[in-house]
């Protein structure tokens, strides 16, 4: 399916680690949507929202939902630790933005990644969710091997629009 590449020209930063983030749009009966569009923001490896960029890195894409599998796909870099109000910092995070059918406003939520727990016990807006459980819907999984010769690190994080299962969405 196809992808959408936030990471042009001769390739990732010098000393950002490429990944790839993948997953399904679920519905409230567990279909995945095929109509959603999603818009993924980030920060770039050093924690840092930039307007322009001139290693290629973009910092944001923006993708339809392949209306034959059902599946998103983009493929970036692993982003920093971002600064919040006062000394706080966030632990390494996407942003993603959801519009689709029945989804008049769009929806915001997060991915975090599964390897920064340290960093996740400090983070301010993860901190904030109650119950803690609903926490584990903002997680990705690891598909490979954190290692650092490989060439790219692979997730999977599926996004529920509601029901039992439904990941966290912030009001933004």
């Amino acid at each position: 399916f196809p992808s959408h590449d936030m990471v042009c020209g001769k390739g990732p930063p010098t000393g950002a680690v490429p990944i790839e983030v993948s997953g399904q749009i679920l519905d409230g009966s567990g279909s995945p949507m095929e109509d959603a569009v999603i818009e993924l923001w980030q920060a770039d490896h050093f924690g840092r929202y930039v307007k322009s960029r001139t290693d290629g890195f973009r910092g944001w894409g923006r993708s339809a939902i392949d209306p034959a599998s059902g599946r998103y796909c983009f493929r970036t870099i692993k982003p920093g630790p971002v600064a919040h109000r006062g000394s706080a910092l966030m632990a390494p995070h996407l942003a993603f933005w959801i519009i689709g059918r029945g989804i008049n406003l769009g929806l915001h939520t997060r991915m975090y990644f599964p390897e920064d727990t340290g960093a996740h016990q400090s983070d301010p807006v993860i901190n904030m969710i109650e119950p803690k459980r609903r926490r584990l819907t903002l997680l990705a999984s690891c598909l490979t091997p954190e290692n650092p010769d490989t060439q790219l690190q692979k997730y999977s994080f599926d996004i529920v629009i509601q029901g039992n299962d439904e990941t966290v969405f912030f009001d933004i």
